[in-house]
C-alpha cells in the first residue's frame, strides 16, 4: 500500500503479537527435510480402521452429501450419548446437550467465546496445550497459568487452582490425561477440585480427547461427579482413540441452555461439520472399539520402550499414565529446549518439540510422541542416544535423578 496503514499495521493487535503454534513450526521444518523422523506432531501412526473409512466410502456412493443439522446428525448424538453414560454414567440428552464441532479445537472455541466477556480470566495448569491461551486471548479473556511440575507428578491440585481465583476468574480448563505430559488426575484429586469449582462457581471446561488412551489408574470423567454435570463443558473428538485426525469431528456436551450458545456461533461461523467424518464416526463409535484397544496396546507398548529408552541414555522422563507423549527432561545437556530441539533435528535428524512451547513450565524439557511406527521411535531413540552421548562428552550422562519415575 502506497499511503496509510500497512497491511501488517491494520491486523488486530491480539493476532499480531500472538505467536505462531511451537508444534507447527518444527512440523513446517520437518516437511522441508529429507529422512526425518518426526516425534512431534501428536498424531497416531495407524490409518483410520478399514470398517471406519468403508462406512465413510457407502455413505458417499448412497449421496450423503448436504449439510446436517448444526447440531450434527442426531444419530452420531445419540451413539455419543450412549458412549459416555456406558463408560462413566453421566447421561446427556442428544437433542439439546450435545454439540458436533469441527474437532476438539472448535469446541473449545466455541465454548470459550460463548462464556467469556472482555478480561475474564481461565485458570490453565501449565504445562498446558498450545492453543489454550491463545484461544483464551482471541475470545477477550486473560488465561492464568497454575505452574505444575514433576514434583507433583504435573498434577495440579485443589489447592492450586483455589489460590489462582480472583474476583474475575470464570474457566477452569483442564486437559487429563494430559497433553504434553501424559499425566493423569487420581480420584481423590478430581474431587477436591470439583469442591472448590462448586464453592468458587467456576465452569470447568474439561478436555478429554486422550480418555481412553489411560495406560494406569483410570480416568475419571469430569462431569460423572456428583453436581458437576451442571458446571461442566465437557469436550471430546475422535482423533486419537480412532486415529481420525484429519477426520475434524469432535463434540461438546454441557447444559442445554449453554451448547445453544454454542451452537450460535457455531452456526455462524462452521455451519456443521462434515457429513463425511460424522457418518464415519457413528462407526467407530458403534463397531471401533477391538481396533482402538489394539491401538492403546499398542502405544502402552511403545511407552514402556520410550522411558526405558530415555532412562539409559541418562534424560529423566517422568513416566506418562496418558496419552501418548514422553516429555523428558533434558537439563542434563546444558542446552535450552529450543537449543535441544533444533540441534537434534539438524544433527540427528529427529524431531521433537521444544517444551517451552507448552509455557514456561515446559522449558528444560522436550515433548516426545510415541505415536510413531516401533521401527522409526527405536530408530528416533537410537539417534537422541547417541546425540545426549556426544553432547555429554562422554559416555552415558550419569545421574541419579529420575523424579517422578518407577
Amino acid at each position: 500500500m502506497s499511503r496509510g496503514k500497512s497491511w501488517a499495521d491494520r491486523v488486530n493487535p491480539a493476532v499480531r503479537d500472538m505467536p505462531p503454534s511451537g508444534i507447527r513450526r518444527f512440523f513446517d521444518l520437518v516437511a522441508e527435510m529429507k529422512d526425518v523422523i518426526s516425534l512431534g506432531v501428536g498424531e497416531p501412526d495407524f490409518v483410520t480402521p478399514w470398517h471406519i473409512r468403508e462406512a465413510c466410502v457407502y455413505a458417499l456412493e448412497r449421496g450423503y452429501t448436504m449439510y446436517t443439522s448444526n447440531q450434527g446428525l442426531l444419530e452420531l448424538r445419540e451413539a455419543i450419548a450412549g458412549d459416555i453414560e456406558g463408560n462413566y454414567g453421566v447421561r446427556y440428552d442428544p437433542r439439546s446437550e450435545i454439540l458436533i464441532t469441527v474437532g476438539v479445537s472448535e469446541g473449545l472455541d466455541l465454548a470459550m467465546r460463548a462464556l467469556l466477556a472482555p478480561g475474564d480470566e481461565v485458570l490453565i495448569p501449565e504445562p498446558s496445550y498450545v492453543s489454550y491461551a491463545p484461544c483464551t486471548v482471541l475470545a477477550g479473556g486473560r488465561p492464568v497459568f497454575i505452574k505444575t511440575g514433576v514434583e507433583n507428578s504435573f498434577q495440579v491440585t485443589a489447592e492450586m487452582v483455589d489460590a489462582a481465583v480472583t474476583p474475575r476468574t470464570r474457566v477452569l480448563l483442564l486437559c487429563y490425561p494430559n497433553n504434553p505430559t501424559g499425566a493423569v488426575l487420581e480420584r481423590a484429586t478430581v474431587q477436591a477440585i470439583a469442591e472448590v469449582a462448586r464453592v468458587r462457581d467456576l465452569i470447568v471446561f474439561s478436555d478429554e480427547i486422550y480418555d481412553k488412551l489411560t495406560y494406569e489408574g483410570e480416568h475419571v470423567c469430569f462431569s460423572s461427579l456428583p453436581g458437576m454435570k451442571e458446571r461442566t463443558v465437557l469436550l471430546n473428538g475422535f482423533s486419537k482413540a480412532y486415529a481420525m485426525t484429519g477426520w475434524r469431528v469432535g463434540y461438546a456436551a454441557g447444559n442445554p441452555d449453554f451448547i445453544a450458545a454454542m451452537t450460535k456461533i457455531h452456526q455462524y461461523t462452521m455451519l456443521c461439520a462434515p457429513i463425511t467424518a460424522q457418518t464415519a464416526a457413528v462407526e467407530a463409535l458403534r463397531n471401533g472399539r477391538p481396533e482402538m484397544r489394539r491401538m492403546v496396546e499398542q502405544y502402552n507398548r511403545r511407552r514402556h520402550l520410550v522411558l526405558r529408552s530415555f532412562r539409559e541414555t541418562g534424560l529423566p522422563c517422568f513416566e506418562p499414565r496418558g496419552a501418548f507423549y514422553a516429555f523428558p527432561d533434558i537439563t542434563v545437556t546444558g542446552l535450552s529446549s529450543e537449543e535441544f530441539a533444533g540441534q537434534l533435528l539438524k544433527e540427528e535428524k529427529v524431531a521433537v518439540v521444544p517444551g517451552n512451547a507448552f509455557g514456561e513450565q515446559g522449558e528444560g524439557y522436550v515433548r516426545c510422541a510415541y505415536a510413531a511406527s516401533l521401527e522409526d521411535l527405536s530408530e528416533a531413540l537410537k539417534r537422541m542416544d547417541r546425540f545426549v552421548k556426544r553432547r555429554a562428552g562422554r559416555g552415558r550422562i550419569l545421574t541419579a535423578s529420575f523424579a517422578g519415575t518407577k
